[in-house]
């Protein structure tokens, strides 16, 4: 048997007229908007996505300064210079380290905490370094890129906030150390700044060969040194003047065989890291960890926003598709008598509802593309880039999702209508549309769930919210079911008591059970969506926003020794600081768990590997900080030989309850068992420490304080505390703190727009919920009328009706919402979870409104509808 008389010309002419007909009804209107709205949230993400990796792709290399960096806590092993040298690569160092610059005594002699940085002639590799050109008028033109070869002999490149904090202008004097510098420069971008501690204080820039003068590398210097390597120039690349130096005696290599040195130079580099104490492969993934944990929850908050739309979109076109079908049974039976094949007649449909779903796609992705753009602009100081354009797979999830969901869940409903015996004609009541083929229906239901799981990029996340979902409908189904048997007994027990309104609204509700499980079911899931977002979404803007506030401490101060500690808290206080974090702190480095000596070497994990290669800063308080959480044991005040551990230090490490932990504290061993784990939030720019001990004293621990405060207005605080104590380092990060709430807001903004698109369809499946029971409600108000029923009391019914089936869904969506929204706080999104569970109540009601609002437009007209009509049609 041929198809071919079925894809005729004919036949694509016919399913043509047909989707013009249709979509000029209501129920394939909202088929339409449903797949739009789906395709749109799912799609902006995905190009926003999309755009965002491919520009880190493109970046990466420009973020790290080189393709491959080495860091290491002393100078480099040579051999790892002479493997890079040997495979062709460019090559460069630089040394990092904080430290204190100076301004002349007759220039002031002020002070301030800085970041040195040491640089070769041929840095950067990758990227440019700009300066900033100082104009006339007292203000700064735009970056031009930084001169070939860097800083010259005793130059030095610095910040504009050094200049600021100093009082010094360019040409002026700057001491480092012995040596004394010339600013010749002011650096206006730095391709691989990285971040962490010392990205808080400005940086400061010199030649490697000036270094040795400044006398500030010593033994017991903390100096983060580096090795940048690099296949050949590209570009957007600097090309410093001493870059031929760095390869002019290394063989060329082809450009094909670039990617194979790199790869062989990595791996001797990992190869070294793992004998070598102290060496790692930097990677990009520890940039701005003070903004990864809000960036995380963002993505994380944009997928599942997405995923409740399309799942919602599903929803919606199962219940359309159905009411469409139930609408075309007669159409059908009347074509079935004139000739029309079964089999003509189920690819007309198929063709059908494919144009619908490319329609939509196409509509979907168009609207996608442009909430994207948004979404760019709403994110461009996040972004800071020009983002390259959208690769192919947001497309093909546009038009995937599109297409599963108008066929995988509008098709099998329709392609019923094919089997409409032409007795219909005479009959009525032959030929109903039924569930459909199970297999059609997981086919299409198990597509999708695996689209929605790739949406959610995250098991749990997909695994908790769809499994919640399914698992609410579940409940909703049987709670509605049993609710329509109560009220069955208890109409029966009552009988006549009942006043009129209510009787009818009792045997409309329990008439035909199923068609009302199913419409408290479908209110339900939209009236889910609608308040599991708007709880989240509360709560996580208020964890955002409590863990950075407007008075957030914005100065950090170390160093000060015990002394000192009353005469600075007293300075604090003159000088109007009220509140502040005080904290005793020592450094100590991990050396043995549960008496078996530990090394970087006994993790494959990276980030276990850089904390044992590190010294921690330990503290002690009698009492846990306000702000950790135990989230297991007790922190027992005063209880010797005990320590309190970060709750992800101890899952990095594998610690648990009742390890015992041996820490050096410059050749003095402590050693303390592990008796409970606080949660620390590291984006709230308090004081936090991974190891705690609870007790107010420790004699032998060789302490120093460090304490954190929001600075007064006046700004003069960290003059007179430098002034006072010299000893003392003041950390200004008001800039981070700044940038860290400049972004929350723009994230904020970003999730609030996205979140548009769910409420709409949540509206759009409470709407269609109350649709497709429109021509049934007409039959029976019409009869109701036949029989003497006025327009008045019908309506009463209408809204009684609409708001006990509202207030049951708006309940039971307000329980599961508190439910799953619970499980994913904890779960998923990793925050303190304020359920108010009392929430119940008000969600009934407004469950009952929004029902009550929904069934007013969708249901508007059909009381007025006149009753011959009506019973006429439903012959």
């Amino acid at each position: 048997m041929t198809i071919a008389p079925v894809l005729s010309p004919a036949a694509w002419h016919w399913a043509l007229v047909q989707t013009r007909r249709d979509l000029r009804a209501a129920s394939m209107r909202f088929l339409l908007v449903a797949v739009v709205l789906a395709v749109a949230a799912l799609s902006a993400v995905a190009f926003f996505a999309d755009r965002i990796e491919g520009g880190l792709n493109r970046d990466a290399a420009q973020l790290l300064g080189a393709d491959v960096v080495v860091v290491a806590d002393q100078p480099v092993p040579e051999s790892l210079r002479t493997a890079a040298k040997d495979l062709g690569l460019r090559q460069t160092r630089t040394a990092v380290f904080p430290s204190m610059a100076r301004a002349p005594d007759e220039l002031g002699g002020r002070t301030r905490l800085i970041t040195l940085k040491a640089v070769e002639p041929a840095y950067p590799l990758r990227g440019r370094l700009t300066l900033a050109t100082p104009s006339a008028n007292g203000g700064w033109r735009d970056a031009r890129p930084a001169p070939a070869g860097g800083p010259g002999p005793r130059e030095v490149w610095v910040e504009r906030s050094v200049l600021a904090a100093l009082d010094l202008t360019v040409g002026q004097g700057l001491w480092l150390g012995d040596a004394l510098f010339t600013v010749s420069g002011v650096i206006q971008s730095e391709p691989d700044r990285g971040a962490g501690f010392l990205g808080f204080s400005p940086r400061v820039m010199i030649r490697m060969a000036d270094l040795a003068a400044t006398q500030l590398v010593q033994p017991a210097s903390r100096v983060t040194w580096r090795l940048l390597v690099a296949g050949p120039a590209r570009k957007g690349d600097a090309l410093p003047a001493a870059a031929a130096e760095t390869t002019s005696d290394t063989p060329s290599r082809p450009a094909g065989g670039e990617a194979r040195a790199l790869s062989e130079f990595t791996v001797t580099a990992r190869q070294t890291a793992e004998t070598a104490r102290g060496v790692r492969v930097d990677s990009l993934d520890q940039g701005r960890p003070e903004m990864r944990a809000t960036l995380d929850r963002a993505g994380l908050f944009l997928r599942l926003v997405a995923l409740l739309a399309g799942l919602l979109s599903a929803v919606d076109v199962a219940l359309v598709s159905r009411d469409f079908a139930q609408r075309r049974l007669d159409d059908c039976a009347l074509m079935r008598v004139l000739g029309v094949s079964q089999r003509t007649m189920a690819w007309t449909y198929a063709l059908q509802f494919a144009a619908v779903g490319v329609l939509a796609s196409a509509l979907g992705l168009l609207a996608g593309w442009l909430c994207h753009l948004v979404f760019v602009a709403l994110l461009a100081d996040l972004v800071g880039v020009a983002l390259p354009a959208a690769g192919w797979p947001p497309y093909a999830l546009g038009l995937g999702v599109g297409v599963l969901l108008t066929l995988g869940f509008g098709l099998p409903p329709v392609l019923q209508l094919a089997r409409v015996p032409p007795l219909r004609v005479l009959r009525r009541d032959l030929g109903g549309i039924k569930m459909g083929s199970a297999l059609v229906w997981l086919l299409g239901g198990g597509a999708l769930l695996g689209l929605l799981m790739l949406v959610a990029g995250d098991a749990r996340l997909g695994g908790i919210a769809l499994g919640g979902f399914a698992g609410a409908v579940l409940v909703f189904a049987v709670v509605s079911l049993g609710a329509v048997w109560a009220l069955r007994t208890l109409a029966a027990r009552l009988g006549s008591r009942l006043p009129l309104a209510w009787t009818l609204v009792a045997r409309q509700l329990t008439a035909q059970p199923l068609q009302t499980v199913v419409q408290v079911c479908a209110l339900g899931l939209g009236l889910l969506a609608l308040m599991l977002l708007v709880l989240i979404r509360t709560d996580l803007i208020a964890s955002w926003r409590q863990a950075t506030p407007a008075d957030a401490p914005d100065r950090f101060v170390i160093n000060i020794q015990p002394d000192q500690v009353a005469s600075f808290q007293a300075a604090l206080k003159a000088a109007g600081v009220e509140r502040f974090d005080w904290y005793p702190m020592a450094r100590a480095r991990l050396v043995a768990i549960n008496g078996l000596p530990v090394r970087p070497q006994s993790y494959e994990d990276d980030r276990a590997q850089r904390l044992l290669d590190r010294e921690f800063n330990l503290s002690h308080a009698a009492a846990a900080p306000r702000h950790n959480e135990v989230v297991a044991g007790r922190y027992t005040p005063e209880e010797p030989g005990a320590f309190s551990v970060e709750e992800g230090l101890a899952q990095t490490l594998g610690l648990k309850l009742g390890d015992r932990l041996r820490f050096d504290m410059a050749g003095q061993m402590e050693e303390g068992r592990i008796t409970s784990l606080r949660k620390v939030d590291w984006s709230s720019m308090r004081v936090n420490f991974f190891v705690m001990a609870p007790q107010a004293d420790k004699p032998t621990w060789p302490d120093t304080y460090i304490t954190s405060f929001k600075a007064p207005a006046s700004g003069e605080v960290d003059r007179l505390l430098v002034q006072r104590f010299p000893n003392v380092t003041v950390v200004d990060v008001s800039a981070t703190l700044a940038q860290l709430q400049g972004v929350l807001e723009q994230v904020i903004t970003a999730v609030e727009f996205l979140f548009l698109f769910t409420l709409a369809a949540g509206l759009v499946v409470l709407m269609t919920g109350l649709l497709t029971s429109r021509e049934r409600r007409s039959r029976d108000w019409a009869i109701w009328r036949s029989l003497g029923a006025t327009q008045a009391v019908i309506g009463r019914v209408q809204r009684l009706e609409l708001l006990a089936t509202g207030a049951l869904a708006g309940g039971l969506a307000a329980t599961a919402a508190l439910v799953i929204g619970w499980i994913l706080a904890s779960r998923v999104f990793d925050f303190v979870w304020n359920a108010p569970w009392w929430a119940v109540l008000p969600g009934a009601a407004t469950g009952a409104l929004l029902a009550w609002l929904a069934g007013w437009w969708s249901l508007r007209g059909v009381v007025h509808r006149p009753v011959a009509l009506t019973l006429r049609q439903a012959e």
